[in-house]
């Protein structure tokens, strides 16, 4: 029994000396060391960056886990298992409040050992109105929900997309002669406008106070004009200038700007799409009798998509096509202190679906070539025209390319110095190019017949109608929701 015991006495102590041998020949590893940046990390609201811890890890390299303060994490890139070194990548998205945030990195080894670091983040609250003050030389977007000041006249020059999301609301400084405020699409440029009928793009003045997200004006009235200038979308397609030039400097844009300069051989030219797009409150003066019209298209090819437009009190008319291939549908002019819609230039294109309330002068101005080009000529379907106050209702020349039906004349007014006319109508019908005007509907006021106001045969091709019964004319649902005027019960 003596010699067991001696004998177990030996064993216990050679494990010992083994376990103590062991112990000291594999000594378990230092914690893991995790290093965030050393400076604050500056990111956008609503915005995205990549932020790089870098860890040593002598127990070997087990996993990685990331919280955040002011945003959401995920862990992208980290060290393969085992590994002693390394750098782990977590991927910020920030919120859409500024002010302080952080990211913490955890990092663990083999033996389950951690630590942590903490890496701290600002988030820059996002500018939501934009000043813009030079011209587009690359392609650039303007984001929704956010407020655009032009500071002068901008121009997005060739080569350049300008990109406006739907909701977009651009806003002109206030300015007269070679200081007033203009979007310019030159030549070869190309602009991406698509509102949508939820959120239309609106293009008004500085004064104005809407906001992304509203269809009217809190504070200025639909009769206010010439705040600022317009929108003008310049292209490459012919036009029939005189002189019989191929290009030519569109009006209201000073000649020391060749950002100006339209017209061309490419009928087929793409200057790219307006949809759902209300322009107010424009028509600065650059100079005696040459004021901005809302939206001015010169030399605008086929390619191009003008959809879903609408005027709203410009100084000038509303919309002036001067030749060019352009096809336009959906259009609400509303108060406009000259023409509604002017043509010019022998515009081979249509318009078609229109509404014209009150214009201040002609509801049409439609004259042809003014040089020895004739195009194919244009056609205006599908009106309804509430006259009101203007001064007559189209004005030919003998020249006039254009053929015209569907349309319907309402409220008009009378008297012996203000005529409801249809002038010159004897030279549009009397020119040998074709072209033909058909379905005139007319609601005459009681005691004015209809050789008052429809001269020099135009009466043959009109039929008077009682209030509320044409058969002709706008399809109105067409501006429900996303214009003023329709917002504002001036379309019913």
């Amino acid at each position: 029994m003596k010699k067991l015991n001696v004998l177990f006495l030996m064993s216990l102590m050679i494990g010992i000396v083994f376990l103590n041998s062991c112990s000291e020949d594999d000594p378990i590893p230092d914690s893991p060391s995790v290093n965030a940046p050393s400076e604050t990390v500056m990111v956008g609201a609503d915005e995205s960056i990549n932020i790089t811890f870098s860890v040593s890890v002598p127990g070997g390299f087990k996993s990685a886990s990331a919280t955040a303060i002011g945003g959401l994490v995920t862990v992208t890139s980290q060290p393969s298992t085992g590994a002693t070194s390394g750098d782990v990548v977590v991927s910020y998205s920030a919120g859409t409040t500024g002010g302080a945030g952080s990211v913490n990195l955890t990092v663990y080894d083999a033996n389950d050992k951690s630590n942590t670091a903490t890496a701290v983040v600002e988030i820059e609250e996002e500018v939501m109105v934009i000043q813009v003050s030079e011209n587009i030389t690359e392609d650039a977007t303007w984001e929704t929900g956010k407020t655009y000041i032009l500071e002068s006249r901008i121009a997005v020059e060739a080569g350049a997309t300008l990109t406006i999301e739907p909701g977009v609301v651009v806003k002109g400084e206030a300015g007269t002669g070679s200081n007033a405020t203009a979007l310019l699409v030159a030549r070869g440029a190309t602009i991406m406008a698509e509102g949508t009928a939820e959120a239309p793009i609106i293009f008004t003045s500085i004064a104005d106070e809407i906001e992304p997200g509203q269809i009217e004006s809190p504070n200025l009235d639909p009769t206010l004009n010439g705040l600022w200038g317009g929108v003008i979308v310049l292209g490459n397609a012919k036009i029939s200038a005189k002189g019989n030039v191929e290009s030519f400097q569109i009006e209201g844009i000073p000649t020391s700007d060749q950002n100006g300069l339209y017209g061309g051989t490419d009928d087929a030219d793409n200057s790219g799409v307006l949809k759902f797009i209300s322009i107010r409150h424009g028509g600065a003066n650059i100079g005696e009798g040459n004021e901005i019209n809302g939206l001015t298209l010169g030399g605008v090819g086929s390619g191009t998509v003008i959809e879903n437009i609408e005027i709203v009190s410009n100084q000038d008319d509303g919309i002036e096509w001067f030749g060019g291939t352009v096809e336009v549908s959906n259009v609400v002019v509303w108060n406009t202190g000259d023409d509604a819609i002017d043509t010019d230039q022998s515009w081979s294109g249509s318009v078609d679906n229109i509404v014209v309330i009150n214009p201040g002068d002609e509801c049409f101005e439609l004259d042809g070539p003014e040089g020895s080009y004739q195009g194919a000529g244009h056609t205006i379907s599908n009106a309804t025209v509430k006259v009101q106050d203007a001064s007559g209702l189209i004005d030919f020349d003998e020249n006039t390319d254009v053929n015209m039906m569907n349309i319907y004349f309402m409220d008009l007014t009378y008297s012996a110095e203000n005529m409801q006319d249809i002038e010159e109508y004897d030279l549009y019908s009397a020119n040998t190019n074709g072209f033909a005007s058909s379905a005139f509907e007319v609601t005459l006021p009681d005691g004015v017949a209809l050789t008052d106001v429809f001269k020099g045969g135009s009466d043959a091709i009109t039929t008077v109608v009682a209030s509320g019964a044409n058969t002709v004319g706008a399809d109105l649902t067409q501006f429900a929701g996303w214009s003023w005027a329709a917002v504002a019960g001036a379309v019913e």
